[in-house]
This record gives C-alpha cells, structure tokens and sequence, in this order.
C-alpha cells in the first residue's frame, strides 16, 4: 500500500509540474516571439527563423524561473489533494503532512540536481546558438567585440578610420600582449602600435612598453615609448558586461573547468555568482516546495484555488525582487557576493522552517 501511494503522489506531482512547465513554456513562446519577429522584421529571413530562435532560447528561461514554477505547482497539487478529500485519505492510512511534505520536497531537491547536471548543459548550448545566430543577423556591426581561442578582438569604427585591438588575454583591468592597427576607410594601414599591456579601467587606455610602427614610403618608421594612450568607448566594465550572460555556461562547465575560465580572463565574482546560483537552485527547489506546503496543508477545508494563486504570485514577485536586491547588494560590494546569492535561501529557510513545524502540527 505504500508503494501505492507514494506511486500516486509522485506521478501526479511530476504531471503538474510538467503542466506548468508547458503552460509557462507556451506563455514564453508566445511573448518572446514577437520580440524576435521585430528583430528580424527588415531582414530577409522566413517564419521559421525567429520562431525556431524563440524555442531554444526558452528552455533557459524556464530554469531561471524554476523556483517560482516549482511553487505555483506545489501549491496547486496540493491544493488539488486537500479539496478532492485525497489529503484525508492519506492521513487515514498514516500519512502526516510533514511526511507529504517530506516526500514532495525531496523530489524538487532531486529535480534540481537533475536539471543542473542533465537539462542544463543542453539549454546553455542551446543559449549560445541562439546568441551566435542573433550576432550573426545583427545590423550593428560598427563596434564589435569577440572572445575566442585567439584572444580577445575588438573593432571601432572612428571618425575617419577603423580600429582594431587584438589581445592575448584579460587581466584584472589588464589587457595582455596588446596590438592595435588603425586602418584608413580603404583598409589601408596608418599605423601599428604593439603593447605590453593595456589599462582599460576607463576610456583613455594606457599602454605600456610600447612600440608604435607607421608606414613611410614602403618603409615601416618604428618609435618606442614607455607610456602612450588611446581614447575608446570600451572600458573594462563595459567588455565584462558582455561576456555576463549566465545562460551559456552551464553547471558543468563551472564546476570541472573553474581554473581554466579564470586563467582565461573570466571574472571571479563574475563564475562564482554563476556557480554559486546554480548550486542554490535545489535547495531554493526544496524551500519553495515547503513554502507552498506551509500554505496548503495547514487546514482540510476546500477553499477557493484562485485566492491561493494570486497569494502565491504575490509571495513569487516578493522573493524574486528579494533576490534581485541581494544580488544588488553583492554586486557592489555592500554584502560578500556568496552571501548575496545564499541569502535569500537562508531567510526562506527561516520562514519555511516556521511553517513546516506548524503543518505538522495539524
């Protein structure tokens, strides 16, 4: 009989989840694709083009907002057990609301390390498709910046000529090994200036051990300096920026390649909010699960399952600016970064706790 009804409990949970996933699925579909179709509307590509961008680039989305998605089908499934007397039946064969609780929360908690180990590395490959194929389809290719096993590579349109910077590596507000070649507008060279290293902490660049070579009669005329600057619209703040999409790295990745990215010019607090968020992600399961179970399993009565929601899209937008606040917090160092994306599983932890203890109780 056990068997039986864990069977039951399991299946069912796992089918509302999945409801919700494909109804928070087909909702994303629906809002992202006219995104996309105003993206593409001048360009000269069919339907199939944003739509099958919108599909990949969804999956993403939906793990971002998986703690949200896990509550909401808690809450709905338990409020499902309790109104059609299910609840009643299974604590007359022995069932307590703690031992619901218990059997639903370890299943998210297992659902979250499934989703980080098996879904995610498909959705940030998947994300890095959809961010490959945008770029390719983008209008706005005066400036342009690239990473790649070669380095890092960056294109200005100026004035009256382009510039390009090839570097080896970033370090801290460094750029290593250093090349710059400005080019006429018939792509012919000006000038070739060749550094150590580059400071770009702001938009006037400083280089150093620097080797400037310009083109005289078919002769290179070669000058050394120690220092030589250089305006740009790039800062080391702005090139960071760009590389800070979460969705393309998977957990993976973070974990067995941690070293390597930050040898390669990743930012610390940059992998570490990335990793430590995805650490989070079962654990924030697990409380949102005993969040709704706080909520639901507190009385056998029926009760309006509309009232329930709404309460739990209030309590959904709440912990979600919550979370976006700690992260403020972190990001500009009021708070220790790992603490920001830590905090506000710990103080749901608090709150979760209460309430759990409070069930058990009924």
């Amino acid at each position: 009989m056990n068997k039986i009804i864990i069977n039951y409990l399991l299946i069912n949970f796992l089918k509302t989840f999945g409801l919700f996933i494909l109804v928070f699925y087909c909702f994303g579909m629906i809002l992202n694709l006219f995104e996309e179709i105003e993206f593409f509307k001048n360009l000269n590509v069919n339907i199939f083009t944003p739509l099958m961008l919108t599909s990949i680039f969804i999956p993403s989305m939906i793990i971002k907002f998986l703690p949200f998605i896990i509550f909401l089908s808690s809450m709905w499934f338990m409020l499902k057990i309790r109104n059609n007397r299910d609840l009643l039946t299974l604590k007359v064969f022995g069932y307590s609301n703690l031992k619901i609780f218990l059997i639903l929360a370890s299943v998210s908690f297992l659902l979250g390390w499934l989703i980080l180990i098996i879904a995610n590395p498909i959705t940030s490959t998947m994300s890095k498709y959809y961010e490959e194929t945008k770029s390719n389809y983008s209008r706005d290719i005066d400036h342009l910046v690239t990473f790649n096993k070669n380095g890092l590579w960056i294109k200005e349109n100026l004035n009256s000529k382009q510039r390009i910077i090839s570097a080896a590596k970033p370090s801290g507000f460094d750029l290593i090994d250093v090349k710059i070649f400005h080019l006429d507008n018939n792509s012919n060279l000006i000038e070739k200036i060749i550094a150590s290293k580059a400071n770009i902490k702001d938009t006037s660049w400083e280089l150093n051990e620097v080797v400037i070579l310009k083109p005289s009669q078919g002769i290179l005329k070669k000058e050394t300096l120690s220092e030589y600057r250089i305006d740009s619209i790039y800062t080391y703040e702005k090139i960071n920026n760009l590389f800070k999409n979460f969705d393309t790295m998977s957990f993976l990745d973070l974990l067995f390649n941690y070293n390597f990215l930050l040898d390669n010019g990743y930012n610390k607090n940059f992998l570490n909010q990335s990793l430590h968020s995805m650490l989070s992600l079962p654990f924030f399961l697990f409380l949102m699960t005993a969040l709704a179970a706080s909520l639901t399993l507190n009385t056998l009565k029926k009760s309006d399952n509309f009232r329930f929601i709404v309460i739990g899209l209030i309590i959904t937008v709440l912990i979600f600016y919550f979370k976006d606040l700690s992260l403020a917090l972190g990001q500009t160092d009021r708070i220790p970064l790992i603490l920001a994306v830590w905090a506000p599983v710990i103080a749901l932890s608090f709150f979760t706790f209460i309430g759990v203890l409070q069930i058990n109780e009924k």
